[in-house]
């Protein structure tokens, strides 16, 4: 099959890629808006995106009538927020975080959320996040009256005792699983059936092209 997205309208393009580009992570956003109320929302079109300097960013849609959402209003006043990944146990009040609330209610009481000082941005962290990366906005990239990217700068890294060896850093999946977004209301834990694969280099291909020369 061949799509060609120019054709599409935004429903089913984003139908389609939401479905193909599987499974992806979630940044559950906190910030926080002028009467210092939390918000938090969940971004699946999101992802650590530098190691140096450490970025992560998400695509943010505006509201129908063009008007940034609550979670861009506020970071970009505040120039700060916290993404947090979602857990297996976090997911249901994940769900509930994205709910449209008026403006200045609070998805954190909501979901019954606990919330922890951030050390390097005022902006709290959830409790119950496995992950808290505090972010510093970097940059907004508007793409279109709908559609922006968000990227930030990551300040500081939180990772739940228990879930990584210290010196190693090696991650204990079966503790963490992490959850990632499929398509629709679906959803995957990353905890089972996993694949491990060594890094190849160019000596497991001793009678390739690329050694013998060949372009």
């Amino acid at each position: 099959m061949r799509f060609d997205p120019s054709a599409l309208d935004a429903a089913r393009l984003y139908k389609l890629l939401a479905a193909l580009v599987v499974p992806r992570p979630i940044a559950l956003v906190t910030t926080r808006n002028e009467n210092g109320t939390v918000n938090a929302a969940p971004y699946s079109f999101f992802n650590i995106l530098s190691d140096k300097p450490p970025v992560v960013g998400f695509g943010a849609a505006a509201r129908s009538n063009g008007q940034p959402k609550d979670t861009v209003a506020n970071l970009e006043r505040t120039k700060a927020f916290v993404v947090h990944l979602v857990d297996a146990p976090l997911l249901d009040r994940m769900n509930v975080c994205s709910v449209d609330f008026a403006p200045g209610e609070s998805e954190i009481v909501a979901a019954g959320l606990g919330l922890l000082d951030s050390e390097r941005v005022d902006v709290p962290r959830i409790a119950e996040a496995p992950v808290h990366l505090e972010c510093r906005h970097r940059q907004t990239i508007v793409l279109s009256e709908r559609a922006s990217i968000v990227l930030g700068d990551v300040v500081c890294i939180h990772v739940r005792p228990g879930l990584l060896d210290e010196r190693s850093l090696h991650l204990d999946l079966a503790r963490y699983r992490p959850v990632g977004r499929l398509f629709g209301t679906r959803y995957v834990a990353v905890d089972e059936h996993v694949v491990e694969l060594p890094r190849l280099g160019r000596g497991d291909f001793p009678n390739s092209a690329t050694t013998q020369g060949v372009a």
